[in-house]
């Protein structure tokens, strides 16, 4: 039988501003990302999200971003390995906190939007991100982009990483993400966002916007939470998982 972890971006509300349907998703994923205050998110969300996850039996993770909640962390900023060290370092502790507080623990980090994307393509980036997160909690998996920069410097470091592939995400020949500002980057039919990461799951590969075949090793699959038909969305990939006999199950279970 496949496996796969089901992940999604949660606690991106912050003030009196609210943004996704996390109570009813959350009770379909096996893994929540949090984010941190940087790109989205406050301490009462944190704490609220990290609550939630606990009730439904969701593993816990970070979703550090950049410093811009303007753009909600997908505009790209030119930082240092430094900053970028520090910047996981700071999120991931604010996330980390609040589960220790609740009794539980940190499962996993994830980079949010432009961050993730940089560490993608960039060993330097993805080399300190990884070392922030080995410093912190060396048990803690590294969520990338299956076949990046980020996976090779999780492995290299001594972490587990987790190899991510996108149910709505359109791909390039050369492994990354569309530009969500070409046509095609998002996929908005809910029954073709699900075949297709079924198809992926059991050939191991995905046909790009070039119309190319590309090898992809899937541990997880994204389920974005910032969009009017999430929930449906969420809903519809279950749906495909299980009649396609694919178990979802969190990170743990699916490594060890």
């Amino acid at each position: 039988m496949h496996r796969v972890d089901l992940n999604c971006d949660m606690g991106e509300s912050f003030g009196a501003y609210r943004l996704g349907q996390d109570e009813i998703i959350m009770r379909e994923i096996s893994s929540a990302n949090i984010a941190c205050g940087f790109h989205a998110g406050d301490p009462g969300m944190i704490r609220d999200t990290v609550k939630l996850a606990i009730s439904c039996g969701v593993a816990i993770g970070a979703h550090p971003g950049l410093p811009d909640l303007a753009g909600f962390g997908r505009r790209r900023m030119e930082i240092s390995p430094r900053e970028a060290y520090e910047m996981i370092v700071y999120q991931m502790g604010a996330v980390q906190a609040f589960a220790r507080s609740e009794g539980t623990s940190l499962a996993h980090v994830k980079p949010h939007g432009a961050l993730y994307n940089m560490a993608a393509q960039d060993d330097s980036l993805a080399e300190a991100i990884a070392e922030a997160v080995y410093k912190v909690d060396g048990n803690a998996l590294l969520y990338g982009l299956a076949g990046s920069a980020l996976i090779r410097a999780a492995e290299k470091i001594g972490l587990a990483g987790v190899r991510e592939v996108f149910a709505d995400r359109s791909y390039e020949a050369d492994g990354s993400l569309t530009h969500r500002s070409l046509p095609g980057a998002v996929i908005h039919d809910s029954e073709a966002a699900a075949a297709r990461v079924v198809d992926l799951i059991l050939s191991g590969e995905v046909v790009t916007r070039q119309g190319t075949p590309l090898a992809l090793q899937a541990d997880t699959v994204c389920v974005h939470g910032d969009t009017p038909d999430a929930y449906k969305h969420v809903l519809a990939l279950r749906k495909a998982l299980s009649q396609a006999n694919i178990e979802v199950q969190s990170p743990r279970q699916i490594l060890r």
